[in-house]
């Protein structure tokens, strides 16, 4: 029973070693909107889609999304769905294809029903490039996203700006993952548009379905081989890049194909074979068993175990001979006495019995002596065993700590590489001075789940960039946290009803501005303009009204000339009767008597006196007297 069990375990064993080693739960999503209802459409999206579907399957992946020409409540569901199967999922990717936008330095993926009238209208009917990272989050290992969408956009040349410092870039901005083991995939580098191709697939997606799945092949040097191919294909014109960073191990999107393993089984696999089988014979326990295990292993520790069995069993029969030839030997010299046999047969006999008697006590004595040293091997073997375990652990724990050492190593050079290149670019800003629009703003890493705080250094833009979003800052977002920038955020308190510190850009207050989903300060609009709602629209009057400066309405009004007066006409002083003329309702008379006189003024208004006509001077009494001129004609 024992060795039909053993030979089952065998084959067993045999049959689970030999079984190639489960592959890590890989999922993916792939979107390719062509159908564009409110622009010209794109030809190869659906197309290149549909490759890139039949490229993952036959990598063996678990779980493949396929979603074409979806509008912006499908891609909403699409996204969602997906987030939730990247939680148990090791690697997950997300293939899009079709047109995006760059605005203020975040990209954007537009669904086919969009309708981009406005600048403002993008934070309405697309989904930023960080919504799609958040479906990506959960994934373990990789997360990895490849973006064919930077074509020429056409929602650029006809959407209005309601502000003039917003910025929309051509092509797309380039990013920086703020999670590890993320990568995103440009089909252009940023700033520049990719080509829709003129075959049935565009250079960028034939180039990934040439390279990215081969098995073994790590992701930075395939998507090398695709920029080639890319660059190839379009005569230098478009350049594919990644963003992101890797560790220094190999991470491919297809394991290697597993290989025999080596003819030479290392010391450690040899003598778990001998411990094994050490241990078969044991179940076994048999003279023969043990011979056959020291004749294949001659020498070793465990071939002294099996000696000192095989020697413990030889004891043991011999022991057990004795006590039969004892037992005889008694029998027999019992038997002789009943018999009445003579005195020199019965001392032979009691002789025999003595002999007898003596081995059986000697080969009791070596079976204890067997059974001692079986006992004392067993210790040692123990002790081995334990030893052996404890030295594994070190050395597992000295691996592990070397590991950790390399990371830290690794981190500190990197963190050192990045503090090196804001630096540089620092210092090309300065160098170039201001240019308007030239360049996309570097996007603002993704702050839904926040794994790492930013650097200190690069705050003040990103929190000046947020603060542009929830319209608080007009100014320029250059990472200066001057007095345009402390009165942006002092706008945001007032308008939020916090009690941030303006005098420094803290994280405290970029966690605060980014939680705002929406517009928090009121829209300031142009001469000419006025808020409605979240947009900026010209401000019209009806007729014979115009826009004053307050940017009101107000009536026009008739400006007619005035004569001028070729000669200045005298004054003259008022008589005493006019002098005590106290009523308030009558309004006295200006002018001067005589024929040669040309003015005639009333009431301030002059004119020239009629031909033939005169001014003379009239005393008039009406409840009280006063003096006035009238106008005498012949």
């Amino acid at each position: 029973m024992r060795a039909i069990a053993a030979i089952v375990f065998a084959v067993w064993s045999t049959w689970l070693f030999s079984q190639p080693a489960f592959a890590d739960k890989r999922v993916a999503l792939v979107i390719g909107n062509s159908a564009y209802k409110n622009v010209n459409g794109l030809r190869n999206p659906a197309n290149d889609a549909a490759a890139v579907v039949a490229m993952f399957k036959k990598a063996g992946f678990d779980s493949i999304d396929l979603r074409l020409d979806v509008n912006a409540t499908d891609m909403r569901r699409a996204l969602r769905e997906f987030g939730t199967k990247t939680r148990d999922a090791d690697v997950a990717v997300v293939y899009y294809a079709g047109h995006g936008i760059e605005l203020d330095g975040i990209n954007y993926l537009i669904p086919v029903d969009a309708m981009l009238e406005t600048d403002t209208d993008v934070f309405d009917e697309t989904f930023s490039l960080d919504r799609v990272l958040v479906a990506l989050e959960p994934a373990k290992q990789l997360r990895l996203v490849i973006l064919d969408a930077c074509r020429d956009n056409p929602f650029s040349k006809t959407m209005k700006r309601t502000m003039g410092s917003r910025a929309i870039g051509r092509g797309l901005a380039k990013v920086e993952p703020s999670s590890p083991n993320t990568i995103i995939a440009f089909a252009a580098k940023a700033g520049s548009t990719a080509s829709d191709g003129d075959s049935k697939n565009s250079p960028f997606a034939t180039a990934l379905i040439d390279h990215l799945t081969q098995p073994g092949l790590d992701l930075r040097k395939a998507f090398g081989f695709v920029r080639d191919d890319v660059l190839k294909a379009t005569s230098n014109a478009q350049e594919p890049f990644i963003y992101g960073s890797l560790g220094g191990n190999d991470v491919a999107l297809v394991p290697a194909v597993a290989v025999a393993a080596p003819a030479v089984v290392p010391p450690v696999d040899q003598e778990a074979a001998v411990q094994r089988n050490y241990e078969f014979a044991d179940r076994v326990g048999t003279k023969p068993v043990w011979d056959a295990f020291i004749a294949k292993y001659p020498s070793g520790f465990y071939t002294e175990l099996a000696k000192a069995q095989r020697d413990k069993l030889a004891a043991e029969a011999a022991r057990v001979e004795a006590t039969n030839k004892a037992k005889a030997a008694q029998e027999e010299q019992t038997r002789l006495a009943i018999e009445g046999a003579k005195a020199a047969e019965q001392a032979k006999a009691a002789e025999q019995a003595r002999a007898t008697e003596k081995a059986r006590v000697a080969a009791e004595l070596a079976k204890r002596a067997e059974d001692a040293r079986v006992e004392e091997a067993e210790r040692a073997k123990t002790a081995a065993v334990a030893k052996a375990a404890e030295d594994a652990k070190a050395a597992a724990q000295a691996r592990a700590a070397a590991d950790l050492v390399k990371k830290a190593e690794e981190a500190t050079e990197a963190e050192r590489a990045k503090t090196a290149a804001v630096a540089r670019e620092t210092e090309d800003a300065k160098a170039v001075g201001p240019v308007a629009a030239l360049q996309p703003p570097e996007q603002v890493p993704a702050a839904v789940t926040k794994p790492d705080q930013p650097l200190l250094s690069d705050v003040p833009r990103l929190l000046q960039t947020e603060l542009r979003r929830v319209g608080c800052n007009t100014g320029a977002v250059d990472g200066n946290w001057n007095a345009a920038a402390q009165r942006s955020l002092d706008l945001f308190n007032k308008s939020a009803g916090m009690k941030l510190d303006v005098k420094t850009a803290s994280v405290d207050a970029l966690d605060a501005v980014k939680g705002r989903t929406g517009r928090i300060c009121p829209l300031v609009c142009e001469s000419g303009f006025r808020a409605d709602g979240d947009r900026c629209v010209r401000t019209s009057c009806r007729s014979g009204y115009r826009v004053n400066d307050d940017n009101e309405c107000e009536k026009v009004q008739d400006k007619r000339p005035v004569a001028k007066h070729e000669e200045e006409v005298p004054k003259r002083q008022p008589s005493e009767h006019a002098k005590s003329d106290t009523r308030p309702a009558m309004q006295q008379t200006s002018g001067q008597t005589g024929t040669g006189q040309k003015y005639f003024c009333r009431n301030g208004q002059c004119r020239e006196v009629r031909k033939g006509c005169r001014v003379e001077e009239q005393t008039r009494a009406i409840n009280g007297a006063y003096s006035a001129f009238v106008e005498v004609c012949n």
